[in-house]
């Protein structure tokens, strides 16, 4: 016979009922059945371990020695098992992200999700960086795609921890018809006569950079279409004529839609991934900055218009 967990088990049953009966009902054994069991536990020990009178069963000086022996390896296993459930607990964890638009997103989520696959990913859509810092400040969410702008980085408390995936120069989208169409870069002042698809507040500096930008240079946007709906409804407007619109760098062009980037590059956006310390371990953070940045660099090597930009801008730079 080899010695098992349960065969420990039936030693401190018996201990602590006193009887071979009595630990019987309480495993579910019949009598005969346990006594059988221990004569063979026994025989394996080479020792008695009980002593059997009419007032039931003592444990032997050897037997005391043994079961207090059994006790400490079935709480060892038992916290083995502890261990093992909260770490299957722990694989098997749902974490909640939260994003701001951004087409970042999408190439994330597929990397997260076949890089961590014991993770259950669920994705919430929410505007307004300010509004993501609060749900995670309350526990509502995990992790977080947010926007910020220079001079006016994400603030947040000590419980949470954030990193930045990337600033990209902010450009504009204009109808394929513009008057200004044939220009590689858009002075921000000569558009100050077109009409304006702007989105509203997010809480993080935005429309303020815009509306400081076109003050900045020299004028007063004449009319402002407040705008927060789908993407492609945005651009099919901007086709249509009915305004311009800043975009984010790496919008893929449609027909009938222009990208192109701001003279001097006055304004910029910084996407950050911010995630709660007690939820988000390091490693599991990593995970999702790693997937954040090569899902970015595969949206530039989509975007021939910020390609163009930045090989300009380095070129000059260089010299």
């Amino acid at each position: 016979m080899e010695l098992e967990l349960r065969h420990l088990r039936v030693l401190c049953a018996i201990a602590d009922a006193g009887s071979v009966g009595r630990a019987a009902s309480e495993l579910g054994y019949s009598q005969p059945a346990l006594s059988t069991q221990l004569r063979r536990i026994e025989r394996f020990f080479g020792k008695p371990l009980f002593e059997r009178g009419v007032s039931g069963a003592t444990l032997t000086p050897y037997g005391l020695e043994v079961v207090a022996e059994a006790r400490d390896v079935l709480a060892r296993a038992a916290a083995i098992g502890q261990r093992r459930t909260a770490d299957a607990a722990e694989a098997h964890r749902t974490l909640r992200l939260a994003a701001t638009n951004s087409p970042i997103l999408s190439g994330m989520v597929a990397r997260v999700r076949g890089r961590l696959p014991e993770v259950s990913l669920t994705v919430s859509s929410v505007y307004a960086s300010s509004e993501i810092v609060e749900l995670l400040e309350r526990g509502e969410m995990d992790a977080a795609v947010a926007a910020d702008y220079p001079g006016r980085e994400l603030r947040h408390s000590a419980s949470l921890a954030h990193r930045g995936i990337v600033t990209e120069p902010t450009f504009v989208a204009l109808p394929a018809r513009h008057r200004l169409r044939h220009r590689t870069q858009i002075a921000l002042g000569d558009l100050a006569e077109d009409a304006w698809f702007v989105t509203p507040d997010d809480g993080a500096g935005w429309p303020g950079v815009f509306y400081a930008a076109c003050e900045a240079a020299g004028f007063s946007p004449v009319a402002v279409h407040a705008f927060l709906g789908d993407r492609q409804q945005l651009l099919n407007m901007i086709a249509d004529g009915l305004g311009v619109s800043l975009v984010q760098a790496t919008l893929r062009p449609v027909p009938g839609v222009l990208i192109r980037p701001l003279s001097g590059t006055p304004l910029w956006c910084r996407y950050v991934l911010a995630w709660r310390r007690d939820t988000v371990p390091g490693e599991m953070a990593e995970t999702l900055f790693s997937s954040a940045t090569a899902a970015y660099r595969d949206l530039v090597g989509q975007s021939p218009h910020l390609r163009a930009w930045a090989a300009r801008t380095w070129s000059v730079a260089g010299r």
